[in-house]
């Protein structure tokens, strides 16, 4: 579907850095909407349009990312391992993507690996660092999302992402009720933007770009192919 995207003066929540103590979206006039639709910049519109602009962004923003929670990363309950798989079947059509995860919220003061996690306390420090200008937050718990959200709208021109069970209004483009019997569709939308685009994915899959830390971790490599080991 080939929905219009937001005009630049429709948008309420744009892309940052929009300063310190930036107002949250509810401060904006953002409204939640009902399921089946999702916020297109701040402003409700149908979830297909608003997966197909993602799409778009993780497409031709620079360094885009996966930010994985706690909730995709730990094998604590079965249906969360397939949403897990899943999420690596969307990595694999997205080429040169990171994955950085969150896989705890406490505060790793006084230093941060931000080749290694992105932490809700301070995810600006990830973002800066990888030069990342698009990402996607899931399976991260909502209020802790809702801190990270803010912060990096605040302090970076990281255009973000949210796809949770629960609307993030503070991110730029957000879809709820994203379980696992979604997740074809949401594939289906990124791949077929990716061939609009004319982006290939390497013949060998490997379309995730390991981080500096990830790379020394795994023997030097630089890629690896996301759904290898799924069987």
């Amino acid at each position: 579907m080939n929905q219009p995207r937001a005009k630049e003066n429709q948008r309420i929540v744009d892309v940052g850095p929009a300063g310190f103590l930036v107002p949250s979206a509810m401060q904006l006039g953002v409204e939640i909407p009902a399921s089946g639709s999702g916020l297109l910049y701040g402003v409700k519109a149908p979830e297909d349009a608003v997966i197909e602009e993602a799409a778009r962004q993780m497409f031709t923003r620079k360094n885009p990312t996966i930010f994985p929670g706690p909730l995709y990363l730990w094998a604590w309950e079965k249906d969360w391992i397939a949403k897990g798989q899943a999420l690596q079947r969307l990595a694999a059509e997205i080429p040169n993507v990171m994955i950085i995860p969150m896989p705890d919220y406490r505060p790793k003061y006084p230093k941060v690996d931000p080749e290694e996690v992105i932490n809700p306390n301070h995810p600006n420090l990830t973002i800066w660092h990888n030069h990342i200008e698009v990402c996607l937050f899931i399976g991260i718990h909502c209020h802790y999302a809702n801190l990270a959200l803010k912060m990096v709208r605040g302090g970076t021109n990281c255009l973000t992402i949210a796809f949770c069970h629960d609307i993030h209004e503070d991110a730029m483009l957000t879809v709820q009720d994203v379980e696992l019997e979604k997740f074809d569709h949401i594939i289906s939308i990124f791949r077929r933007v990716r061939n609009e685009l004319k982006i290939p994915v390497p013949a060998d899959g490997n379309t995730v770009i390991l981080t500096g830390t990830q790379s020394q971790a795994n023997g030097g490599l630089s890629h690896c192919n996301p759904v290898a080991h799924q069987r």
